[in-house]
């Protein structure tokens, strides 16, 4: 799922577990991080921005488009990238995503059922869970999951392929709103230099 990153060696979950602060797109908020994003080498951008979304393609497409005058075009950028993804670039992030993870207050029946949805669902469908949940207690959040791994189970593998796309789009654009975030608060020019985001592998 796409918990976040949801974040490690791989792309991180972002899909259900935003910061509640990468939810926000006021110009306060985004301005000076979009501004050093602009200001990045092709090379750490694209780093960067495989950690949105995986798709090599998706990635240089939206790296190669700056700089963005505002946030709201670094978005439009993104979900056109995201619409024109080909089957293969969609397989490609799909397989870069993790499963989704919990708050560790989450109970440990929860986390057992979450393990167990999760592994049903990547046997039928070969691919990590991706979802963007919304916000919410814990409890809530474990109970969204849950009822979504479940609900889409039930898909044919068309369906549950074209929604976990969408889904994939939607993450990617709240992990834009994490990036630009720790943008805003790194010190220096260079993500990679102060360690927002590990090397994708």
């Amino acid at each position: 799922m796409a918990v976040h990153p949801r974040h490690a060696t791989r792309s991180p979950p972002l899909s259900s577990h935003l910061p509640a602060q990468a939810r926000g797109s006021s110009a306060l908020h985004h301005g000076s991080g979009l501004a050093r994003f602009n200001d990045l080498s092709p090379e750490s951008a694209r780093s960067v921005l495989l950690h949105c979304c995986g798709s090599t393609r998706w990635a240089q497409r939206v790296a190669a488009h700056r700089p963005y005058p505002d946030y709201g075009a670094l978005l439009a950028a993104a979900d056109e990238a995201s619409y024109d993804l080909s089957q293969a670039d969609l397989s490609e992030a799909l397989a870069r995503e993790s499963s989704a993870e919990l708050e560790h207050d989450a109970s440990y029946a929860a986390l057992l059922a979450l393990d167990a949805a999760h592994a049903e669902y990547a046997r039928k469908f070969g691919h990590a869970f991706v979802i963007c949940l919304d916000p919410g207690t814990p409890e809530e959040r474990v109970d969204q999951l849950l009822a979504a791994i479940r609900r889409r189970l039930g898909h044919e593998a068309d369906e549950e392929r074209s929604i976990a796309a969408d889904e994939l789009r939607r993450v990617a654009q709240a992990r834009l709103a994490d990036l630009t975030h720790r943008l805003t608060s790194a010190e220096g020019a260079s993500a990679a230099e102060f360690g927002l985001f590990a090397p994708v592998g």
